[in-house]
């Protein structure tokens, strides 16, 4: 039997995340969590700008990209990238046992006792591991509903030892899916390189410089993120994550079946479809930076809901952590003039450690005025 509701004043409280709540059998929702009324999910009647509709997202079927159909599919991969910063991708190649798999085990490990996650808590922001909960509980003024685990996947075999060893599968299980993501993450950079110009399928395209970027991107950085998002006493009050775009190269996201991922689209919130095996891939900063704004990432956020569960793994790849990022040499010219500074991550780390990170605004900061 769940213990009364507790009254919650306590910061530490907070600090131990939203599972430990909700494991405690919290029924109101505590002003820590609560945003101011313009920032929250459900302002239909005063702000339509919150649309309740869902979206398709434009789907990308991986298979296809391997056939004759091949530039018709680069064609649709270039107008997502541009419209929405968004598609899915189907028929991508990686197991679907591999997947449930990952699933299975991110679901166990939330369901340990607290005391058994609270080992891998940490303010680090370095760390190969790292249990948390909100985005940066330290500083942030109003928490999210949500908790996260987040794991440094390069180089595996360094970072492995570090990974939770209970559940007992976990390293296992959660090492075979990074490898796996890593190896579609650089298929559909390819064919993102290859859509932009930059990079030829056939040998006789490329150039020792298009594999120099490749090379990059396979030594790259890539960090893992499992997000858990359990049911929230007064969902229309607070969000699992606000606005923010990711500041990677690309994030490869799964998520169960249960909805809660909305992109801003014309101005609106729209709520993506999830949809069986397949995962959602959005453009991160660095490749708005590095296509020189061509392509967009797009701001998106996560509402919760009273009654279910919610979890979703989320893979970040971009270069790697020492590298400098910036608009390709060959998307400028005088039509087209450069549009962003170079950046590296240290150079974002040292932003988000020093405020809030909110909307699109590390990116903006890169900005050329």
């Amino acid at each position: 039997m769940c213990p009364p509701a507790m009254a919650l004043t306590n910061d530490d409280e907070f600090q131990k995340g939203v599972k430990h709540l909700f494991e405690n059998g919290v029924s109101k929702l505590p002003i820590k969590y609560i945003l101011p009324v313009s920032d929250r999910p459900k302002v239909d009647k005063e702000h339509p700008n919150a649309a309740k509709s869902s979206l398709k997202l434009p789907v990308i079927d991986f298979g296809e990209l391997q056939g004759p159909n091949r530039s018709q599919v680069l064609n649709s991969l270039s107008s997502a990238c541009e419209e929405y910063g968004f598609f899915q991708v189907v028929n991508h190649g990686i197991p679907i046992e591999a997947i449930r798999s990952m699933i299975d085990v991110s679901t166990r490990f939330f369901g340990l006792p607290y005391e058994e996650r609270a080992k891998y808590m940490s303010s680090d922001m370095t760390s190969p591991v790292r249990y948390g909960t909100s985005l940066n509980q330290r500083k942030d003024s109003v928490f999210c509903w949500r908790d996260f685990l987040k794991l440094v996947c390069h180089p595996l075999s360094d970072v492995l030892p570090h990974w939770p060893s209970c559940p007992m599968d976990f390293r296992e299980v959660a090492a075979t899916y990074a490898r796996e993501t890593k190896w579609l993450f650089i298929r559909i950079t390819e064919a993102i390189l290859e859509s932009l110009g930059l990079w030829g399928a056939t040998t006789e395209e490329k150039t020792e410089e298009d594999d120099e970027i490749l090379k990059q991107f396979h030594d790259g950085s890539q960090l893992m993120v499992v997000n858990c998002f359990p049911p929230c006493p007064e969902p229309d009050l607070t969000l699992g994550m606000p606005p923010h775009s990711d500041y990677g190269f690309l994030t490869l996201l799964l998520q169960d079946e249960v909805e809660g991922l909305q992109i801003q689209y014309k101005g609106k919130w729209i709520t993506v479809e999830p949809m069986p095996n397949s995962f959602v891939v959005n453009v991160g900063d660095h490749l708005e930076i590095f296509s020189n704004g061509r392509y967009k990432s797009v701001l998106h956020r996560v509402f919760v809901n009273p009654a279910k569960p919610r979890l979703s793994v989320a893979s970040l790849h971009s270069l790697p952590f020492n590298c400098m990022v910036g608009p390709s040499p060959k998307l400028i010219d005088q039509v087209n003039p450069r549009r962003y500074k170079d950046t590296d991550f240290a150079t974002f780390l040292e932003y988000i450690s020093s405020c809030e990170p909110k909307k699109k605004n590390f990116l903006e900061s890169r900005k050329l005025t």
